[in-house]
């Protein structure tokens, strides 16, 4: 059972979002409702919850805010809100689950189910680098977390050359010439990454279109990537492959 508390300025919210866990999320106890930074502050210090439920924007104040006064952090966070201006890949890349408002329950299950799966795991982490990846800055910038055999490791997106699929895994391959693979299926990472400058060239391949160093013409023809390897251009793939290479 995860012991949960939710952090809301608005009450409705807060009590909208604790029916929505009671009727359909058995797995999870809500021990208190907050809305303000400080009641959220004692309520944590009180209880000592498993996942705290934050709302990234409160009057004066951020769920940010709040997360800057607590250490250590050792609960999970799934972020909550109803703008969308935050960056919603930067949570992602940042492996830290993000609802918008108004939440919909498939989402919040499935939200529920990878905090069971990875309570705890780097949280500290995690944080420091979605309030990164969150600045201003270049998403070129941006870093990916890569789930790794003792915990996380934060690639620059610029950084990976190609994924490869191989059943449910993926491997990326990193210009420092490390390879990590993950349980997770290629297609997870092409939703990710697709306004990054990356495409699926084949069923096997998605590849960083700024990392190709040649393309040799074929039936697909091949791609010849900055590290050497040579991967294959599906013939399906490769007229929206070569106009996308164009522009």
């Amino acid at each position: 059972m995860l012991r949960a508390i939710i952090i809301d300025d608005e009450l409705r919210s807060c009590q909208t979002l604790e029916k929505l866990i009671v009727d359909f999320c058995g797995n999870v106890e809500v021990l208190a409702l907050c809305q303000t930074v400080n009641a959220g502050i004692e309520a944590i210090s009180r209880n000592k919850p498993d996942l705290v439920f934050l709302d990234v924007n409160m009057k004066g104040e951020s769920g940010f805010d709040l997360l800057s006064k607590i250490q250590p952090i050792d609960f999970e966070i799934i972020f909550a809100t109803a703008y969308s201006e935050y960056s919603i890949k930067a949570f992602k890349f940042s492996a830290i689950d993000f609802l918008l408002k108004p939440i919909d329950i498939d989402d919040l299950k499935r939200a529920i189910e990878k905090v069971e799966q990875r309570k705890n795991s780097d949280i500290a982490v995690r944080i420091e680098q979605l309030i990164t990846n969150l600045k201003p800055t270049s998403p070129k910038q941006y870093k990916l977390a890569i789930p790794s055999s003792d915990g996380l490791v934060f690639v620059k997106i610029s950084d990976i050359i190609y994924c490869e699929a191989s059943g449910n895994y993926t491997t990326f391959f990193i210009v420092d010439g490390k390879k990590y693979m993950v349980s997770r299926t290629l297609k997870e990472y092409e939703d990710m990454l697709a306004d990054q400058d990356f495409f699926r060239i084949h069923n096997s391949y998605l590849i960083n279109l700024n990392a190709i160093k040649k393309y040799i013409r074929g039936e697909g023809g091949q791609v010849i990537m900055i590290n050497d390897k040579a991967l294959d251009v599906s013939k399906r793939k490769k007229e929206a492959f070569l106009n996308k290479i164009a522009h």
